[in-house]
């Protein structure tokens, strides 16, 4: 009998390890001194997190693969040209090094987002044997409705939520993010 991790109790999916999904606690230093040596209230609210942003996850992908093949890209076109659109022209090695893509991916990758018409190669201004990957903004100008969208609705949440709440969220997000990063420089070691 499979087991799936979002009832109560159970393992998770065999495909995905135990590891994967159970958070290491306690999770930040002097946590276990404050709450003993089990707590089954937090190992509970841990598993309705890590369920969440599993869910999370899921449906952040999903999203981005439909607005991305709305512009005939893939994932990872789209959010190289979010990198581009967050941070300006970049050369292939600070793409490689954002992306956790191998250089031969990244050429491959800027060469086909410029067949495509989403960005073009111009020199660096100070080093011109460098050449920086520089978005074409009116290429994804149509993306524009789409994310409005979206944006309405999770400005909608956050009323929801006091300022010090939203920070609590922002220092979880950032710490959860940089955390996947090195997981993913990792996996690319």
């Amino acid at each position: 009998m499979t087991r799936t991790s979002e009832q109560p109790g159970n393992a998770a999916p065999p495909e995905i390890s135990a590891a994967s999904t159970t958070p290491a606690t306690p999770a930040t230093p002097g946590r276990a001194a404050e709450r003993g040596a089990a707590d089954p209230a937090r190992d509970e609210v841990l598993r309705r997190l890590f369920t969440a942003g599993r869910e999370n996850s899921s449906v952040t992908v999903m999203f981005h693969s439909a607005v991305a093949a709305r512009q005939g890209l893939n994932a990872t076109e789209s959010k190289t040209l979010d990198l581009l659109e967050r941070d300006g022209p970049l050369t292939a090695k600070d793409l490689a090094r954002r992306t956790g893509l191998a250089p031969a991916s990244v050429t491959g990758l800027v060469d086909r987002l410029e067949a495509k018409g989403f960005v073009r190669r111009i020199k660096h201004p100070s080093d011109k044997r460098r050449v920086l990957v520089e978005l074409r903004r009116e290429a994804i100008a149509g993306l524009a409705e789409v994310f409005e969208d979206w944006g309405r609705e999770v400005a909608e949440l956050c009323e929801e939520f006091t300022v010090q709440e939203l920070e609590t969220v922002i220092r979880f997000l950032s710490g959860a993010t940089e955390r996947q990063r090195r997981a993913a420089a990792r996996l690319a070691e």
